[in-house]
């Protein structure tokens, strides 16, 4: 909870980017008064700090540095990169983990069902800021006065292959009124290019505009190979060569697959 409250800015943006949780929860469990605290609201805490019950160190993959990289440059560049990678490459772990080692960083999974609203609400509470009773003009305002005063401030939309076309839309505005002051990158699987280049050749209303603001680029992250792999299962306590072979062929070269083959032979071991 401290290091959240160190990557929002303050307790008041730490609450206000959670759902369910107060700023006089957070206060009593940064002060140690837990008695009044119930065990579903340590549940509901842990689950929007990032904690993991079980626990999961991280390798550099190739394709890890290479995002880390990215993101790191966009940030301090106030750069909109697009970035595409495969399932399972290690995209939203690298995207989680530099979120949490620093601040001003807003990271969004994006969902099919989102509008525009919707969007403006999520960004807006990672944000830390209170939106009740908002107008979507207003919330617009405040996004845009909050990232122009805060000091280069990263926004990742992460599954933006997601996004419904009128989100997209949306997206123009932001880089319009934020160009040199908010790096925003756009993280997802190739479906993504397939995308954005399908509705360049149809000339579907504001491709041109998105593809242009994203510098005519996508920039691809490496596949997962076997020393990746080999390099995250002796991270994880699999060290056996032949369990890392098995892994390395099972896995389809996706880090998912990969996770679950090292518990189930860390579990495997532990019997």
């Amino acid at each position: 909870m401290k290091d959240y409250c160190a990557q929002k800015g303050s307790q008041n943006k730490a609450a206000n980017s959670m759902t369910g949780v107060s700023s006089a929860t957070v206060s009593k469990v940064l002060a140690g008064d837990w008695d009044t605290i119930s065990d579903d609201m340590w549940r509901t805490i842990a689950s929007q700090v990032g904690h993991e019950r079980k626990g999961w160190n991280i390798a550099p993959t190739q394709a890890y540095k290479r995002m880390t990289f990215l993101l790191t440059n966009a940030q301090r560049e106030s750069l909109v990169l697009a970035v595409t990678g495969d399932a399972g490459c290690g995209k939203t772990e690298a995207i989680k983990n530099y979120a949490a080692a620093g601040r001003h960083v807003y990271h969004l999974c994006c969902s099919e069902y989102w509008n525009r609203r919707t969007f403006m609400g999520k960004l807006l509470r990672c944000m830390g800021i209170d939106f009740t009773g908002c107008t979507v003009s207003d919330m617009m305002d405040d996004i845009i006065d909050t990232l122009k005063r805060t000091d280069s401030p990263l926004v990742v939309l992460d599954e933006a292959d997601k996004l419904s076309d009128q989100v997209f839309y949306f997206f123009i505005s932001l880089y319009n009124q934020l160009e040199g002051h908010c790096g925003i990158m756009l993280c997802a699987t190739d479906f993504l290019e397939k995308r954005i280049k399908k509705g360049l050749r149809t000339k579907c209303k504001g491709y041109e505009e998105i593809y242009s603001r994203m510098g005519r680029k996508f920039v691809k992250l490496q596949v997962i190979n076997g020393e990746d792999i080999a390099a995250v299962c002796a991270a994880n306590g699999v060290t056996d060569p032949k369990a890392v072979r098995t892994i390395i062929d099972d896995c389809e070269c996706d880090l998912r697959r990969v996770k679950r083959a090292v518990w189930a032979k860390n579990m495997e071991d532990a019997q």
